[in-house]
């Protein structure tokens, strides 16, 4: 084979081998674009569907997800945590907070907290947590209905001294064997509705503004 035909073999492999890295580049592309898309969707929809166990889609009439803020403060956690402001007619309905209750068993137990405008809570859920199988994690759903037990309660209802387990003169029921779980999610609850009883009109005032 002459040096010509050669050079030319060497051009055609690397043309071929340029399509194919090309081709393969952007199948590449394709492929984490159109995943992320659908991981996005499905971070997504997970979102509504956890704050709609929270605060019933009928109660409001706005876009959570696009009244998402970010909020610091003590009560609410020690690192910035996120809330959702719902509105119903351009009037405050209610908030969604997430909150942590850092003094778990096991670690930080990660909530999401409803607050109607009137001040009472719309729901509890527990989102994260290590808590021990079979023991501190009743504070689930799924586990156990103890979490409901926060539903319609207030900073007036049931007054400061209730707002503990019951071991500690408070109202809400301990697990046996498990104080420190429930008491953790009592105060972290508690917290939380001071905060919003704190700052109930800075929470709404930008999404009511619209």
């Amino acid at each position: 084979m002459s040096t010509l035909e050669i050079r030319r073999s060497m051009l055609r492999n690397s043309l071929v081998l340029g399509l194919f890295a090309i081709v393969t580049v952007g199948l590449v592309a394709f492929t984490q674009q159109s995943t992320a898309e659908r991981i996005a969707q499905a971070e997504r929809q997970a979102r509504i569907d956890a704050l709609a166990q929270i605060l019933p889609a009928g109660s409001y009439d706005n876009d959570l997800l696009d009244s998402q803020r970010e909020l610091r403060h003590a009560l609410l956690g020690p690192r910035p945590v996120t809330a959702w402001i719902a509105t119903r007619e351009g009037q405050p309905a209610a908030v969604i907070l997430q909150a942590t209750a850092p003094d778990g068993y096991s670690g930080a137990i990660q909530l999401l907290i409803g607050v109607h405008s009137d001040g009472r809570l719309s729901g509890v859920r527990v989102i994260g947590h290590r808590e021990t199988p079979g023991l501190g994690d009743k504070i689930e759903l799924a586990k156990s209905r103890w979490i409901l037990g926060f539903d319609g309660k207030s900073l007036q209802q049931p007054g400061e001294s209730g707002w503990a387990v019951k071991k500690d003169g408070g109202q809400f029921d301990q697990f046996a064997g498990a104080t420190i779980t429930p008491r953790a999610v009592v105060k972290a609850v508690h917290q939380a509705l001071q905060y919003f009883d704190a700052h109930r009109d800075e929470l709404f005032a930008q999404e009511t503004a619209r």
